[in-house]
């Protein structure tokens, strides 16, 4: 019994030491993507409650009655810097409070000050049903100046889908405009070396921080299409695993989002993600991203100055 009752206890404080050590790997991760300076102010939550009330909205009363009660600036769904926007999957606008003269319009094409054609990577998060994504925009608050914004998006049928998205004032998204130009370039001239040299060198020279493809402010990161990741000389440890449903502080699931990128002819998205040369501090990065083949596609990015 004396034995029993050793062996019961010994099991006991391994199995406190293993989940001690599992909340503590855990606990490390999670501090790794978080900066409280690049978190939304307004709750997440309230976000989502807001879009969600809205799809409520044009089940309950339908469609064309929503649409006008969402193109009212006075209406019920103007609520502080909160508003509800809605387009079709063709990227046509039908429905803004601050932006009537988009209605009818279509905006696919529309692109910001840095070169990312925001409304199309919104449509491809609300293809997936729902998610958030990143933009700039007009703060009607803030007399239109253009601010840095977390949009949440919701599918609301096979046709149309809306969204709205909190400001974030306080975060700056200027980026060397000299590195921003030079950065496509970058991608596509690793591209090309995938294609000519095959996929295995060409993973082992972005891996190496010694090669071509590491410079000053840029490095390659590649992953499939499953999302799991073949390539990234900055955090080796993350080879072989499977980053699909990673998200940023803000629930933003970016490498599902550079996925749809690059199955789309490629693109400029943002995210927040640790930044080497700071000592792995969470910062706003913009990067881009293209396909190498059906299988694989290779990105690369630069941080917010």
């Amino acid at each position: 019994m004396k034995n029993w009752n050793m062996l019961m206890a010994a099991i006991l404080l391994l199995t406190a030491a293993v989940f001690v050590t599992h909340s503590a790997l855990a606990k490390e991760e999670s501090m790794g993507m978080t900066n409280a300076s690049l978190i939304a102010s307004s709750n997440n939550t309230e976000l989502v409650s807001f879009v969600e009330s809205a799809v409520a909205y044009v089940q309950k009363n339908g469609k064309d009655k929503a649409l006008k009660e969402f193109s009212n600036k006075t209406g019920s769904f103007v609520r502080g810097d909160l508003y509800i926007y809605a387009y079709d999957f063709n990227g046509t606008n039908v429905a803004h409070p601050f932006k009537p003269d988009w209605i009818g319009k279509n905006k696919l094409s529309e692109i910001d000050s840095n070169g990312v054609q925001y409304i199309r990577n919104l449509i491809n998060v609300a293809k997936r049903g729902e998610g958030f994504n990143y933009i700039i925009f007009p703060n009607p608050a803030h007399g239109n100046r253009d601010e840095f914004k977390l949009c949440y998006l919701m599918k609301v049928d096979d046709n149309w889908w809306l969204g709205s998205g909190t400001y974030l004032s306080n975060m700056s998204a200027n980026f060397s405009q000299e590195s921003r130009y030079n950065l496509p370039n970058f991608v596509e001239t690793a591209v090309k070396y995938a294609k000519d040299n095959g996929k295995n060198k060409a993973l082992k020279t972005f891996d190496d921080k010694n090669g071509t493809f590491f410079k000053k402010g840029f490095y390659v990161f590649a992953l499939d299409f499953a999302g799991n990741y073949l390539a990234h000389p900055t955090r080796p440890e993350l080879i072989g695993k499977n980053g699909i449903d990673v998200e940023d502080s803000n629930g933003v699931k970016f490498n599902q989002n550079m996925i749809d990128l690059a199955k789309n002819e490629g693109g400029f998205t943002y995210y927040i993600y640790p930044d080497p040369a700071r000592n792995m501090t969470p910062r706003l990065k913009l990067s881009y991203v293209s396909k190498v083949e059906d299988t694989w596609w290779l990105g690369a990015g630069i941080y917010s100055s």
